[in-house]
């Protein structure tokens, strides 16, 4: 069994491997959130171009100006498609951060167990010694009574 200074090591390591997996899923999940952040002022922003688009068909519009409305739509629809893409990007991501947070945690609470188990082994020992120790003082102090 290793040493209670070993344990010791080993507990700290892991909880600095788990404070910073718990640092990088934060990171990871802000991530996700300012991706769909992105994607909603985009969808917002294609949403108020096709208004204009509309309003400008009611009102009267030029061949030219219709092309370029609607090339600008394109390039707005592809822009949202990425962003799509993006925010499924960061949410992988943000699962593999999530797996590694828990894995990292397991990992110290396992260490943790064992630190506990082996203080309650040590504590079992002293017990006994303690009790070894009265014993023999009683039995000492009956010995010389007789």
């Amino acid at each position: 069994m290793a040493s209670k200074a070993q344990l010791e090591t080993l507990m700290d390591l892991a909880r600095r491997e788990t404070d910073d997996a718990a640092k990088r899923l934060g990171a990871s999940l802000k991530q996700v959130e300012e991706e769909k952040q992105k994607h909603e002022m985009l969808v917002g922003f294609q949403q108020e171009y096709i208004n204009k688009f509309e309003a400008a068909q009611v009102a009267g519009i030029t061949p030219m100006a219709y092309r370029n409305f609607v090339a600008f739509i394109d390039k707005l629809d592809t822009a949202v498609k990425g962003q799509l893409e993006m925010i499924k990007h960061a949410e992988y991501r943000s699962e593999q951060e999530k797996a590694a947070w828990q894995t990292s945690e397991r990992k110290r609470m396992s260490y943790s167990t064992l630190n506990e188990r082996a203080d309650a082994a040590a504590l079992k020992l002293e017990n006994k010694r303690d009790q070894k120790a009265m014993d023999e003082h009683a039995a000492r102090g009956a010995f010389y009574k007789r």
